[in-house]
């Protein structure tokens, strides 16, 4: 799908990589820190203060780990304070672009394609052009391409600036928090791709039986509360509705998921939908471009990019009382 190498587009080159016949997904590199006072934070280097319009979140609706940014930033009411650029959604030899025709437009810099803004915000930088990217317009430098400690920023940075000051890693919950995030990315956030991507029996077969061993476990966890840990909306949770939103239009077909769908799930479904009506997050969801990203054209799962009419998804359907 392409790769920059030391700060050049090569159309050849690619970062997500199978070995033998299991996908695996390449980390994010640039790892700087939005603080409340510009110092750095857990990684890279300090100077990025959270202010009111300087940083600018690049996105693509169908991208699950853009959707956790624009899940976090909808939830804390920063959408006046962070602007975003939206990818088409797709991807060509030139990897993420845009298309203004239909819309897709950099009102940054009127940029055709995301690799331009990589290699203008970095230095030479090698690597896979992903989004979310969340750049500094003050200095022109991208703060970060990793999902996990964007919304984290969003969480705690822009707490003096967003609107909705509730706090998603609250202290007491941290480690409750930090141990869902650690189960349910590899088991299913990512264990969808596994298995999606995966190229012998055996290794579809691991992949698909951790995202419903997962699935299996959140379900009896729901049993006791509205929200992974209670009655208290977390991190946690705004990392697992992505997979949820895309999992019965896109996952159980077009990756094989389909040993159950997520409407299976009493409890699943009812939280799915209950985080769907929350403030702003039915504006982030996007179930057509979802069916047709997840549904087009691949020579190995889907040769002639037949997009399958169903299964037909509601997540405003009423929950019915207990």
């Amino acid at each position: 799908m392409g790769l920059l190498v030391d700060g050049t587009w090569d159309t050849n080159a690619s970062g997500d990589t199978v070995a033998s016949d299991r996908f695996e997904r390449s980390k994010a590199q640039i790892r700087n820190w939005v603080t409340a006072d510009g110092s750095a934070g857990p990684s890279g280097v300090g100077g990025f203060k959270a202010e009111s319009g300087r940083y600018h979140l690049y996105v693509a609706w169908n991208c699950p780990w853009a959707h956790r940014t624009l899940l976090m930033r909808a939830l804390k009411g920063l959408q006046a304070h962070i602007p975003i650029s939206v990818l088409a959604p797709k991807r060509t030899e030139d990897g993420w672009v845009f298309d203004p025709e239909n819309g897709y437009v950099d009102t940054i810099s009127g940029a055709s394609a995301l690799h331009e803004i990589y290699s203008a915000g970095t230095i030479d930088y090698t690597g896979r052009v992903t989004v979310p990217v969340l750049w500094d317009t003050k200095t022109g430098k991208l703060v970060s391409n990793e999902s996990a400690e964007i919304i984290r920023m969003f969480n705690s940075a822009f707490q003096g600036i967003a609107e909705n000051n509730t706090d998603y890693v609250p202290g007491h919950l941290g480690s409750g928090i930090d141990e869902w995030n650690a189960y349910i990315y590899p088991k299913l956030n990512n264990g969808v791709y596994r298995a999606g991507f995966a190229r012998s029996q055996d290794a579809y077969e691991e992949g698909v039986s951790g995202v419903f061993e997962a699935l299996d476990r959140i379900e009896l966890t729901l049993k006791a509360g509205p929200w992974l840990l209670g009655d208290q909306l977390t991190e946690a949770d705004i990392r697992l509705f992505p997979t949820l939103a895309r999992f019965d239009v896109a996952y159980w077909s077009a990756f094989k998921c389909n040993r159950r769908r997520l409407i299976d799930y009493p409890n699943l479904w009812a939280y799915a939908r209950r985080f769907f009506a929350l403030p702003g997050v039915s504006d982030t969801v996007k179930l057509e471009i979802y069916r047709r990203g997840y549904h087009s054209r691949s020579d190995i799962r889907n040769p002639y990019g037949i997009v399958p009419v169903g299964p037909l998804v509601d997540f405003s359907e009423p929950i019915k009382a207990a």
